[in-house]
């Protein structure tokens, strides 16, 4: 695929520098990026720089974090002014967050005997290249892959890190309301990410999204990564139902990972991709 409006990097849970995802995704054809990173708008400026000497269109992008019904949920919002007060004041308040979380995480794990984990997360997330953000959880389950602790990243998940489980650390984060009206303070066009993610019944997924839409959300992500194509069909139900653009991306964190940029399966040829409006109304690009 030549878009890609999901991805990550070294500055939130990545594994490679911004500079090396827009490289990689232009190896791999990718002529219109969105850098997605959690909670942090700091591997923009060097991405950008990356795509403009590519001659690629870089989109502003971020995924930020909140929560909603007891769980946390993740929101993508694109084109916006990166020096809108209201975004840098959520981010900046999500660093604090994150790094209270981050301790959390650790201390939490350590009481399950799981010692160091704080540390040891810090330690593997120093190696990728200190962004001087707190460690993610695929920070802390590659360290309890290494301790020993579990078999491989995914177990690590299965076990200690996933939705619901001893390291789902969510009361530091903002409401969904609160997130969805920051990016559109931000002049944004805001969508929902991989909404068949969260372990949530039909009935409770349809009513995330009509909530979603209420706060002011515009699209969903109809497509994240190489998810099976029973999900893709029902969450482009539910863009149908909603009236709701769309948006698709591979949600990439590193070679090798479940997914790489630029791979994700296509999307419904009825549904209105959310980039196709990029050009239109208030929001702004980063512009390459």
């Amino acid at each position: 695929m030549d878009v890609d409006l999901h991805c990550h990097s070294t500055a939130s849970d990545g594994a490679l520098a911004p500079a090396e995802v827009v490289a990689r995704a232009h190896a791999r054809g990718v002529r219109v990026l969105a850098l997605t990173d959690h909670d942090t708008l700091e591997g923009l400026d060097e991405a950008q720089a990356a795509a403009q000497a590519l001659d690629m269109r870089l989109i502003n992008g971020i995924e930020l974090s909140c929560t909603w019904g007891g769980a946390t949920i993740h929101v993508l919002g694109y084109a916006f002014a990166a020096d809108a007060p209201a975004l840098l004041k959520a981010t900046a308040e999500l660093h604090d967050s994150r790094w209270l979380r981050a301790e959390e995480i650790g201390a939490r794990l350590a009481a399950k005997g799981m010692p160091g984990a704080f540390d040891g997360a810090r330690a593997v997330q120093q190696e990728l290249g200190d962004s001087g953000n707190a460690p993610a959880r695929p920070h802390f389950a590659e360290f309890l892959v290494r301790a020993g602790h579990v078999r491989d990243r995914a177990e690590a998940f299965r076990k200690w890190l996933g939705a619901g489980k001893l390291g789902d650390v969510k009361q530091h984060w903002p409401t969904l309301a609160e997130a969805v009206a920051t990016l559109r303070e931000a002049g944004a066009w805001i969508s929902l990410a991989h909404a068949w993610h969260y372990d949530f019944t039909r009935s409770k997924r349809r009513k995330l999204i009509a909530d979603f839409v209420a706060a002011g959300g515009q699209a969903l992500e109809v497509v994240n990564g190489m998810q099976p194509a029973e999900q893709v069909g029902s969450l482009a139900i539910l863009a149908r139902e909603f009236g709701l653009l769309v948006t698709a991306g591979s949600d990439f964190h590193a070679p090798g990972d479940w997914s790489e940029l630029g791979m994700y399966r296509p999307l419904p040829d009825d549904l209105l991709p959310l980039w196709t409006r990029f050009d239109h109304g208030h929001s702004r690009l980063a512009a390459c």
